[in-house]
């Protein structure tokens, strides 16, 4: 094997046997040549030093102009891009970033959508015309910022109540300090578009505006949210066996749910570790559809327990001996609410 030292961070360069390619410790993702117990992992939220420059120039716009994202009450001149109404009773929208044209680009994000959609469909009664798709693939809209916006507004409208509502998002998501000073570890979260580096991210407090201060009694939105520092991206008050917020972000009336990847510092995978195909997919997506499929009767309680079970199994494994090359799924999910209720309750959409 092969060594010397990273240019970048002076940490050693490895070259595995039958690899054409160097890496660094500190890369984003882990190749292990021809080994069968390679493990692929990416993390949704770790991206190259340019986009690091983005951020700290978007940082440092926000500290200048207060917010960069627009208040709900104010929306920006889109065009209506979805001319159907959407149905009443069950909807959701699924948006799966993939960067296609970026270094940082995520390889299971589709993958992802795919099986979203088919799990919504087959186990709970999802029609195709009530599910709502961006994807960078011709048959989808492209997961631009205003694509998301207005699909935010296609989720929200003319909400009655028995409504049940969907919000799942595959791609990378990042965190900015807190200018609002509505946050306990100072750092807003956020999402990312396709165009993000352009149009800027998508931070908790616009999501939370949008999606759940206006549900009303009677309806209720489940969030699944498959990126890095996802943790509390919708900011809801009430966080599964860990203290209040504090932040005053209720609903309407209605019910706000979401499963969010790992905790507000911690990254999420892009991984092959749980396919015996090596298929790449969200280490918290493919839990979390398994776990459905495999226990119909789950509870919100049990749903959060196999994610977490099922992450950790496939970290302990890992080849002791190939340990120093396989990084380890190192994040938690989380589930958080806007109001308190009995997690040992069914899990239903």
């Amino acid at each position: 094997m092969m060594s010397m030292a990273c240019q970048k961070c002076r940490l050693p360069l490895t070259q595995p046997p039958h690899s054409q390619r160097l890496r660094c410790e500190c890369s984003n993702l882990i190749h292990l040549g021809n080994s069968d117990r390679s493990l692929q992992v990416q993390e949704r939220g770790r991206i190259s030093s340019r986009v690091r420059r983005f951020q700290d120039k978007f940082r440092r716009n926000r500290s200048r102009t207060k917010s960069l994202s627009p208040s709900p009450s104010v929306s920006p001149r889109l065009s209506l891009i979805f001319t159907k109404p959407p149905p009443s009773g069950k909807r959701a929208f699924l948006c799966g970033v993939t960067y296609k044209k970026e270094k940082f680009r995520l390889r299971g994000t589709l993958h992802d959508v795919n099986s979203m959609r088919d799990l919504l469909v087959q186990k709970f009664n999802f029609s195709d015309e009530s599910i709502l798709i961006l994807a960078e693939e011709e048959a989808y809209k492209p997961p631009t910022r205003r694509n998301i916006l207005e699909a935010f507004k296609w989720l929200m409208a003319d909400l009655k109540s028995g409504d049940s509502l969907v919000f799942y998002f595959s791609g990378h998501g990042l965190r900015q300090p807190d200018f609002n000073d509505d946050e306990t570890d100072g750092f807003d979260e956020t999402i990312c578009p396709l165009d993000f580096r352009t149009k800027g991210m998508i931070i908790d407090n616009a999501i939370n505006d949008i999606l759940v201060k206006p549900l009303i009694s009677g309806v209720t939105l489940h969030a699944i949210i498959d990126s890095c520092h996802s943790g509390t991206v919708l900011d809801l008050p009430w966080v599964y066996k860990e203290p209040r917020s504090g932040a005053n972000k209720s609903t309407s009336g209605g019910r706000a749910i979401s499963f969010s990847a790992c905790k507000d510092n911690q990254l999420a995978a892009d991984t092959s570790a749980f396919s015996a195909e090596k298929t790449m997919t969200g280490a918290m997506t493919c839990t979390f559809i398994r776990a459905l499929r495999e226990k119909p009767d789950i509870s919100y309680q049990g749903l959060l327990d196999y994610m977490r079970t099922a992450i950790e199994k496939v970290n302990n494994a890992r080849c002791p001996l190939l340990k120093v090359f396989q990084r380890k799924i190192d994040q938690e999910p989380v589930l958080s609410s806007s109001d308190k209720f009995d997690t040992n309750t069914k899990f239903k959409l």
